[in-house]
C-alpha cells in the first residue's frame, strides 16, 4: 500500500509539473471573420442530415431568431421547384442563405480538443481556424494545459464571439495548481471543491490511489461536473475503467484500463522485462499487443464489462485517429495536408524524440504496426457493439501529436469510426448529439430541433456516401470528361447564427505557414532525410 501511495504521488506531481511549467500560447485575436449575427436568419432549402439518426430530409428552411432554432419547415420535394407561399417569410433586417443542393448537419463537437502547445509552437489562432474551417463549432479542452485561467478567458470571449473560435469546455488536469502533492481523500475534495469554484467545467485524470480517487469522483459528481480519464499505466493495476465508472467517472478516453478491466487469465499487462514507462517507445509499442491479452470478444467477461458500462450510462470517447500512425506510420506522415497546413515547428516536434511527447519513433518498423493493426481489429470490435447495445460513444482527436493535425483529424476519426462498423448516420450521431450529451449540453447543441442554438455545417457534397468529402483538402473525383478536380470541404460553419467561410478560414491557415516558412526558407522533409 506504501509503494501504491508513492506511485499516486509521484504520479500527480508529475502531472502538476507539466501543467504548471507549460508557457500559454498566443491567444487569439479579435474576431475579424464571419457574417451576423442577425436577429433573424434563415437557411433556406438544404437537405438535412441530422444527429438522431433519422435519414436525410430536404428540401428544409431552417428558421434562426437571436441564436435560437424556432423552425425547421418542410418547403418541398427533392428536384420539384419549390414554391415560395410555402416557405418561412424574411423580416426586414433579416438574413437569408441560400444552400439549396447543399447538406446542413448540426455543429461538429470535439471531446477531446487541445488547445496547442508551447513546445508544438501553434497560436490559438491556427488552431482555431482549423477546427472551425472542418465545422467543429465546440470543443473539450482536456486538461487545459495553457492554464485554467487562460482557458476560461478563450471561452469567455468565444462565447461572446469576440474571436473566431469553437465553443469551448474547460476540463482541469487533476491536481492542476495545487500547492502540494494530493495523497488523501480530503484534499481530493477540497482541489475539486476549489476546481469548479474557478470556474472549470470538468475534470481529467490520469491516475491516483483508490482512495483519492474515489473522493475526487465522488465530490465531483456532487458538484453536477463531467470528468474523463486517460488510465495512466502506472496506476491501471489497481485502478481500472470499472474502478472509475462505479465511482462516478463520465467518460473514458482513449482505451487505456478498459482492456487491464477485461483481463480474466492475469492481473497485469504482459509488459517486457525491460521495459520502462518513461521510454515512450516502450509504453506505446507494447500498448499495441493488450488488446489481445484481454477477454475473447462476446466471452462472458467481455459481455459483464460492457454491460456494467452501458448500465452506468459511461461515456467512450475513442481517439482511434490520435493512433493510427501506430498501424501505418508512412501513411500518418506522408498526409497531403501537411505540406500547407503544418508548422514548421509543429512538424519539427512529430519528429523522433526522446523528449517530445508521441514522438517515439526510435525504432519503429513492421512489427510493431503489425501487433497495432491487430489490436485496432479487437478494439474497434468492443466499440462498435458498445455502440449496438445502446452504449455513447463520441468524437474525440486528441490532436497536435503523432502526426495528427487539428481539424484534419476530425473527418479521419469519423472514417475510423465507419471502419469499426458504424453506419455514416451512426458517425454523424457521434459527432453531434453523442458529444453534446457527453458533456451535458444535448439541450443546447448536438441537433437540428426547435430550440437549441444555431450551430450548423454546410457542405456540397453528400458526407455519408463519402467522408472524405469533409477534409479541408476535400476528395479527388474523376469528371465525365476525364478530368481530375477535388470536392467537398466545409462551405459553411455557424456558430452562434454567425456564418464562417470556412474555405477562407483554412486559407489564412495556409498563410500563416507559409509565413512561418519564409522565415527561414523552411522546407518539410521526412525524418532522417537531408534538408538539401
Amino acid at each position: 500500500m506504501k509503494n501504491l501511495k508513492n506511485k499516486s504521488l509521484l504520479l500527480i506531481c508529475l502531472f502538476i509539473s507539466l501543467s504548471s511549467t507549460q508557457a500559454q500560447i498566443l491567444e487569439a485575436p479579435d474576431r475579424k471573420e464571419g457574417e451576423g449575427p442577425w436577429s433573424q436568419l434563415i437557411i433556406r432549402g438544404a437537405t438535412l442530415i441530422n444527429g438522431t439518426l433519422a435519414p436525410p430530409i430536404g428540401p428544409v428552411d431552417i428558421v434562426v431568431e437571436n441564436n435560437i432554432i424556432v423552425d425547421v419547415k418542410i418547403v418541398g420535394y427533392p428536384g420539384v421547384p419549390i414554391e415560395e407561399s410555402r416557405r418561412p417569410k424574411l423580416r426586414p433586417g433579416g438574413k437569408e442563405l441560400n444552400a439549396e443542393g447543399l447538406y446542413i448537419m448540426p455543429g461538429f463537437i470535439d471531446t477531446h480538443a487541445h488547445i496547442g502547445g508551447e513546445s508544438q509552437g501553434t497560436s490559438a489562432e491556427y488552431v482555431f481556424k482549423l477546427w472551425m474551417g472542418h465545422g467543429i463549432t465546440t470543443i473539450v479542452d482536456p486538461s487545459s494545459g495553457n492554464g485554467l485561467d487562460w482557458v476560461l478567458n478563450e471561452k469567455r470571449k468565444s462565447a461572446q464571439n469576440k474571436i473566431t473560435a469553437p465553443r469551448i469546455m474547460a476540463y482541469t488536469a487533476f491536481g492542476q495548481g495545487s500547492k502540494q502533492p494530493i495523497s488523501t481523500g480530503e484534499q481530493a475534495r477540497k482541489w475539486v471543491q476549489n476546481n469548479a469554484k474557478l470556474g472549470a467545467d470538468g475534470i481529467k485524470f490520469f491516475g491516483a490511489s483508490p482512495e483519492v480517487m474515489t473522493a475526487a469522483l465522488d465530490e465531483n459528481k456532487k458538484l453536477g461536473l463531467r470528468s474523463k480519464m486517460h488510465h495512466a499505466q502506472l496506476y491501471v493495476g489497481s485502478w481500472n475503467v470499472l474502478n472509475s465508472a462505479r465511482a462516478g467517472l463520465t467518460s473514458l478516453e482513449h482505451w487505456y484500463g478498459l482492456p487491464e478491466a477485461l483481463f480474466d487469465d492475469r492481473t497485469v499487462q504482459d509488459y517486457s522485462l525491460d521495459y520502462n514507462y518513461q521510454n515512450e517507445q516502450d509504453r506505446f509499442g507494447e500498448a499495441g499487443q493488450l488488446w489481445k491479452q484481454a477477454a475473447a470478444p462476446y466471452s462472458d467477461k467481455w459481455n459483464s464489462v460492457m454491460n456494467e458500462l452501458i448500465d452506468l450510462d459511461f461515456t467512450l470517447s475513442p481517439t482511434f485517429v490520435i493512433y493510427e500512425a501506430n498501424r501505418d506510420l508512412n501513411r500518418a506522415r506522408r498526409a497531403e495536408f501537411h505540406e500547407e497546413y503544418t508548422l514548421p515547428s509543429l512538424w519539427d516536434y512529430y519528429a523522433p524524440s526522446r523528449q517530445s511527447h508521441g514522438s517515439y519513433w526510435h525504432n519503429w518498423g513492421t512489427e510493431q504496426e503489425i501487433e497495432w493493426k491487430e489490436n485496432y481489429k479487437l478494439w474497434m470490435t468492443f466499440i462498435n457493439e458498445f455502440k449496438n447495445r445502446g452504449g455513447r460513444v463520441t468524437v474525440g482527436t486528441d490532436a497536435g501529436f503523432i502526426y495528427e493535425l487539428y481539424g484534419f483529424a476530425y473527418p479521419r476519426e469519423l472514417e475510423l469510426l465507419r471502419e469499426a462498423g458504424f453506419h455514416p448516420l451512426e458517425v454523424i450521431k457521434a459527432a453531434t448529439l453523442n458529444g453534446a450529451e457527453a458533456i451535458g449540453m444535448d439541450k443546447e447543441i448536438g441537433s437540428i430541433e426547435v430550440g437549441k442554438l444555431a450551430d450548423f455545417v454546410i457542405v456540397e457534397e453528400n458526407p455519408l456516401e463519402n467522408l472524405q468529402t469533409l477534409y479541408g483538402t476535400g476528395a479527388i473525383k474523376l469528371t465525365e470528361d476525364n478530368k481530375v478536380i477535388r470536392v467537398g470541404g466545409v462551405k459553411y460553419t455557424i456558430k452562434d447564427g454567425i456564418i464562417y467561410d470556412a474555405k477562407k478560414l483554412l486559407s489564412d491557415v495556409r498563410n500563416m505557414v507559409k509565413k512561418e516558412k519564409e522565415k527561414t526558407n523552411y522546407k518539410l522533409t521526412q525524418p532522417g532525410m537531408n534538408k538539401d
